[in-house]
């Protein structure tokens, strides 16, 4: 392994991966590090939702418009690491109808296509919908499968000379003169990089790589839990169209539906609580939504862990809607050669690993241009491929995991 590197990404995420990938493509000498496999923390640990925009339409109208022109250029680039299905926003009797109606404004504002369907008519199309639904919008969602979808970044990174490096967690980087000079890294690489520039992408651990050199990044890291259950019978993604709370998604793979989620802060990204009353809440939700899945076998439980911005999320609340990213440079702090890219979601991956890549390529001299939204993603035509990648980078996450290698 050459130990020297353009840029070192700490990472191996949808947007470390993508970040990798984008760089690559313009040309740069790029080395990724991923503490274990690929996708093996926030991105592989979703509820898989592949968002048009229309969650986030009346609160956020820039991060809408990102959702909606990124779900859109997934679905030409990633092939079958998306799948198209629509998705319906519902409305009970117990929720706000002034909500339902802002809601669609907003998504007539935003450029979001709708429907809005009467409870009868949705009922015809979904029998097992609760007779409590009293209407529904129907919006452009669709699901992602983030492990092909990482796998594919990596690997068309790699195509382009980038080297990967998985199991090969940041153990130590030394500070010299204002910059980041050396990188060590342990498990099965245990060696050292230099690399020139050091984008962290680590998610929820980006607090503590940067603590390594005296930086800092502000996170508010919460739980949110995913119950998959025996389920074949939903096409669109179902979400509850109220405030956001617990236990308001329902996403459709083959056979099973992932019930969500929960937001509960943390203090330590890998030793939280994994609370029960978390999984008895989504189900007992979910279920006003689709009544089918309350009694419907529990096939497999997990957590994810949102790298959320702290102060965004204290000027929006105790559970604000936007998701929106953050490129922190750290050069204030006396550390000139770091970057930090923190929040955002898997839908809009692409875009954050762009503008982390615009920076990176102006503080390198590098005049080149993005090509991540019009290049088809390695793999994209063949499942089989796909699952042979994750294999590979060890990226399987239970986002996915049933469909995966089917």
């Amino acid at each position: 392994m050459d130990n020297r590197t353009d840029v070192l990404v700490v990472g191996g995420g949808a947007t470390g991966t993508g970040i990798a990938r984008d760089l690559a493509l313009r040309g740069v000498d790029v080395t990724l590090a991923e503490r274990g496999g690929l996708s093996a923390g926030t991105s592989g640990r979703s509820h898989g939702l592949l968002h048009s925009g229309a969650r986030y339409a009346e609160a956020d109208e820039p991060e809408a418009r990102a959702c909606l022109e990124e779900s859109r250029t997934l679905t030409e680039i990633a092939g079958a690491c998306v799948r198209e299905t629509d998705g319906l926003f519902v409305q009970l009797s117990e929720d706000d109808p002034d909500y339902f109606e802002a809601k669609h404004e907003a998504c007539a504002e935003v450029g979001i296509e709708t429907e809005v369907l009467d409870g009868e008519t949705v009922r015809a199309e979904i029998p097992d919908l609760s007779d409590d639904v009293e209407r529904a919008m129907r919006v452009p969602d669709g699901v992602v499968f983030p492990s092909r979808l990482v796998a594919a970044n990596a690997a068309d990174a790699r195509e382009h000379g980038a080297e990967i490096l998985t199991h090969a967690p940041v153990t130590d980087m030394r500070r010299e003169d204002g910059r980041i000079a050396e990188v060590e890294l342990g498990g099965e690489v245990d060696g050292t990089i230099e690399p020139t520039y050091v984008v962290n992408a680590a998610g929820p651990y980006a607090s503590s790589i940067a603590e390594t050199v005296g930086a800092t990044v502000e996170l508010r890291p919460t739980r949110g839990v995913m119950v998959s259950v025996d389920y074949d019978r939903l096409e669109p993604v179902l979400n509850r169209c109220r405030d956001p709370n617990d236990g308001d998604i329902v996403v459709p793979h083959d056979d099973e539906v992932v019930l969500g989620t929960t937001s509960v802060p943390v203090d330590d990204p890998e030793e939280y609580e994994r609370a029960d009353w978390e999984i008895e809440r989504s189900v007992e939700e979910c279920a006003k939504m689709l009544p089918a899945v309350a009694d419907a076998a529990h096939l497999r439980t997990w957590w994810g862990v949102r790298p959320l911005y702290e102060p965004e999320e204290a000027a929006l609340g105790a559970r604000g809607i936007s998701r929106g990213f953050h490129l922190l440079e750290h050069g204030e702090e006396g550390v000139d050669n770091l970057a930090t890219i923190v929040g955002g979601k898997l839908t809009t991956y692409r875009k954050m690993a762009e503008a982390t890549a615009d920076l990176v390529c102006e503080q390198l001299g590098v005049d080149a241009d993005c090509e991540t939204a019009t290049r088809r993603l390695p793999g994209a035509d063949d499942p089989e491929r796909l699952d042979a990648l994750v294999a590979e980078f060890d990226g399987q996450g239970p986002t996915d995991e049933d469909v995966v290698g089917r």
